[in-house]
């Protein structure tokens, strides 16, 4: 099969950065026996490519080479352009990703290492950029991209534990621990349930902004200051947006915890009072 370049005529519009950083590594890519294709996901593939954007490319390796090394990676990743600094995923839990700050112009590229039986299951379909034998584009062909939903049973679970536990760090006046709390609930709780609702992506608070005015209001009500009456509004805020958003997406298979629910508002409640916050809710 005849090698495929994707004409850079093709490409999104984007700034000349990210453009020259293409245009310069695709054709370095391309000397690395090891190395069968190179996809672009991410803002290339929604064309929303700002000077703001960081370059999210998938490198696949061909299925004879043996498994690319952290050096071997590295390699790649420092030929491909003015390499400042990289680092592994695993805070992530995707060690096969080198995060990249390029520069200058300073520019932010995640290159995730694959070989093509990796590519699926996958949450996207990338655009290939180059495929030296057309190994790249079969991987692709063979399955179809699912972004996974959030799963309203795994939340209710876990949703009134984290209440209640966040209302202990309020009471006893660890308020960046509640704080803390209440963002992860806006990122892995709040906001992919609120981008579901929308029919969009529910990737996190990600361009939450573009939301309607009252849903991104809904949202901005749960975000606290450091003082215990802020993190007492946050927290009830964050209760009745998940209720909200609970009934409105209307499971008919979903187990709520009603009296788990009722106590750990409960619980809430007395910190409050405890505090002297009567009229903090």
């Amino acid at each position: 099969m005849l090698e495929f370049m994707l004409p850079d005529s093709d490409w999104p519009r984007m700034p000349e950065a990210h453009r020259a950083f293409l245009v310069g590594a695709i054709p370095i890519f391309r000397t690395f026996s090891s190395l069968s294709g190179v996809a672009a996901g991410g803002s290339f593939i929604s064309r929303q490519l700002d000077e703001y954007s960081d370059l999210d490319l998938i490198v696949v390796s061909t299925d004879q080479a043996a498994p690319l090394t952290r050096s071997n990676r590295q390699e790649i990743a420092s030929r491909i352009g003015p390499l400042l600094v990289g680092f592994t995923g695993e805070h992530v839990n995707e060690p096969r990703l080198l995060i990249c700050l390029y520069g200058s112009p300073v520019l932010h590229v995640d290159l995730k290492f694959l070989s093509a039986a990796e590519i699926n299951p996958r949450v996207e379909d990338p655009i290939v950029l180059w495929d030296r034998q057309g190994q790249l584009q079969q991987a692709l062909d063979a399955d179809t991209a699912a972004y996974p939903p959030p799963d309203l049973q795994w939340i209710e679970d876990r949703f009134w534990v984290w209440i209640h536990y966040a209302s202990t760090k309020v009471g006893r006046g660890e308020l960046f621990d509640a704080l803390d709390l209440v963002a992860y609930l806006r990122k892995c709780v709040l906001g992919p349930l609120a981008l579901q609702r929308a029919g969009v992506r529910p990737n996190g608070v990600r361009r939450f902004e573009d939301l309607p005015p009252t849903t991104v209001s809904g949202l901005v009500a749960t975000v606290g200051a450091h003082d215990p009456s802020s993190c007492c509004r946050a927290l009830s805020a964050s209760i009745a947006l998940y209720r909200e958003h609970r009934a409105a997406l209307a499971d008919p298979t979903l187990v709520c915890h009603s009296e788990a629910e009722v106590q750990s508002v409960a619980y809430l409640d007395a910190v409050r009072r405890a505090l002297g916050l009567d009229g903090a809710a």
